[in-house]
């Protein structure tokens, strides 16, 4: 077995997210013109958040894009690239160095963690900016960034402006504490409203030579530590509360149970408060001191993160489909990414300009969402391949509203869309009759033109693969229940372009007779619309049916025959 696809398997055994993705297959020169392409992409984000205050791209973003470059680098044994805080270190040091944070993947993930400890509390996890706090006599004297945890920025310029944070102490004390300065949102629900891009509008905020006072009264401050504090948690909580950082007191429970963690995870998600969250903290009350905590995540402390509403998703195909009407609409064929506990393999782009704007091209990274909750939507294009795949869109001009009504060489897609919405709720309303019936029925030549199947019986059906012979006694009771539906209902199957509730008399001669302009003078039909109804009424390839459908006795149709 060659070296490198060795090395690529046993990563994907010892890595969790190889577990769910697997290792590009790429050329030497590709792997590393790809993760070349995405650390400069990664540093020049780091870069503008840390120095600047501005964030490029959504948090969720770029952590799976950090996640990606991770993957890639584990996949072909590369060594990791600069630290992501590099850009972040800043001349003044930290009383005590900020640690990290692990990021718990899923339930199982906390379940472990969870496992053989005691004393563990919960808090939301503010989405905000990390700083030290250095009060002298009681007198918020210091702000200082997080820098790369043991280094960073003084922001003390900031504090006359921070009204709405604790600058004066009850008691004339000295103290450092570790904290979020977050944007301060009222009543934000986290699950609708996101994140509402809160931390990288603080960050700008500081990354400012001065703030005036309204600027200042938009930043909070969530004490999230005090690392020389009273050893129990619950008594750390409660002086905190007393020296005025009661919302740590406030926002922090006491746990035992996974389903503690849970339930208080949901209920922050769900539930209005002062600042967006990303997640919660799980924390031991007890923990080394502080003279031992250096700049990484450590055992008493890790991090269970909502739900992206976004997600990092390969584009490994794009495909063209082309509907009842003939519209082409492109549609990017992913690797299979989870949303809100929905599996997305494909997302459509709507029309064709939208995708040569675009120019996705296979290998491509994209940003979906869910709109409504449930219809995956492309967000934008994150980043794309350094090698660009052709890709040849079908040609619109080869379909219309009056082609493909029958099965035939570049008409499949088209012919089955007829089909589908022929049996569709919005037509026949047949059972067991989707796309995917329709595409072994044409497959297997049994179906050609639209009405075909109405000529099957049992026996043929079971011939169909994939068709078991109940499946095909279903089928078989459901064509024949078609020819018992409604004249107006068979038009709306077959795609007639008239508004709802129209009058019909006369069945279809009547109908089929009618010009432009007595269309026009019927509620609710427009110069547009008449138009299209007697194109309609007119194409041959409707008027073959309609003598088919008489002749299988349908009602409204018989009178064609007249």
């Amino acid at each position: 077995m060659p070296f490198m696809l060795l090395l690529a398997l046993l990563l994907m055994i010892q890595t969790p997210m190889a577990r769910a993705e697997p290792c590009p297959d790429w050329a030497p020169r590709q792997i590393d013109a790809e993760i070349a392409k995405l650390r400069i992409t990664l540093a020049r984000w780091d870069d503008h958040y840390h120095r600047q205050g501005m964030a490029l791209v959504p948090d969720e973003l770029y952590d799976q894009s950090r996640q990606r470059l991770e993957h890639w680098q584990q996949c072909f044994g590369l060594a990791p690239g600069p630290s992501p805080l590099a850009s972040a270190s800043g001349p003044v040091p930290h009383p005590v160095p900020h640690t990290g944070i692990d990021k718990l993947a899923d339930r199982q993930a906390v379940q472990r963690w969870l496992a053989g400890k005691a004393d563990v509390w919960v808090q939301p996890k503010v989405d905000g900016v990390a700083v030290s706090l250095i009060y002298r006599q009681g007198r918020l004297v210091q702000l200082v960034s997080r820098g790369d945890g043991v280094q960073g920025h003084d922001w003390s310029r900031h504090i006359p402006r921070l009204g709405a944070i604790t600058r004066q102490l009850p008691q004339a004390i000295d103290l450092q504490l570790q904290g979020e300065l977050y944007l301060r949102l009222g009543a934000h629900v986290q699950a609708q409203a996101g994140s509402a891009n809160a931390r990288g509008t603080v960050a700008g905020l500081l990354a400012r030579k001065q703030l005036d006072n309204q600027q200042g009264n938009r930043i909070g401050l969530f004490v999230w530590d005090w690392p020389q504090g009273p050893e129990p948690q619950a008594e750390r909580l409660a002086q905190l509360a007393q020296l005025g950082f009661a919302d740590t007191q406030h926002y922090s429970v006491a746990i035992n149970t996974l389903g503690q963690a849970a339930h208080w995870r949901e209920h922050w998600y769900r539930s209005a408060l002062p600042f967006a969250t990303d997640g919660v903290v799980l924390r031991q009350g007890h923990r080394p001191p502080a003279e031992r905590w250096q700049a990484k995540a450590p055992y008493w402390i890790a991090a269970w993160k909502y739900p992206y509403a976004q997600a990092l998703a390969e584009v490994r195909a794009v495909h063209f489909r082309v509907g009842r009407t003939g519209r082409v609409t492109p549609v990017l064929q992913l690797l299979p990414v989870t949303l809100d506990d929905r599996r997305i393999t494909q997302v459509s782009l709507g029309s064709l300009a939208r995708w040569h704007s675009l120019d996705i091209r296979p290998g491509d990274q994209v940003a979906v969402s869910l709109a409504g909750l449930t219809i995956p939507r492309l967000e934008q294009v994150v980043h794309r391949a350094v090698e660009r795949h052709p890709v040849t869109a079908t040609d619109p001009g080869q379909h219309h509203a009056h082609s493909c009504w029958q099965a035939r060489t570049g008409c499949e897609e088209q012919f089955i869309a007829r089909l589908s919405w022929l049996s569709s709720k919005q037509g026949l309303a047949l059972p067991r009759t989707g796309p995917g019936t329709w595409r072994r029925l044409v497959s297997a030549g049994q179906v050609t033109t639209l009405t075909d199947w109405l000529q099957l019986d049992t026996q043929r059906l079971t011939q169909v693969a994939g068709i078991s012979e109940a499946t095909a006694a279903q089928l078989r009771g459901a064509f024949d229940d078609a020819r018992t539906r409604p004249f107006a209902q068979w038009l709306r199957g077959l795609g007639a372009p008239m508004p709802a509730g129209l009058p019909l008399t006369g069945g279809w001669a009547a109908l089929a007779a009618r010009t432009p302009g007595e269309w026009q003078t019927a509620p609710g039909i427009g110069e547009k619309r008449a138009q299209k109804l007697a194109s309609f009424f007119a194409s041959e390839h409707v008027q073959a049916i309609a003598e088919q459908l008489a002749d299988a006795g349908v009602d409204g149709f018989q009178n064609n025959k007249q």
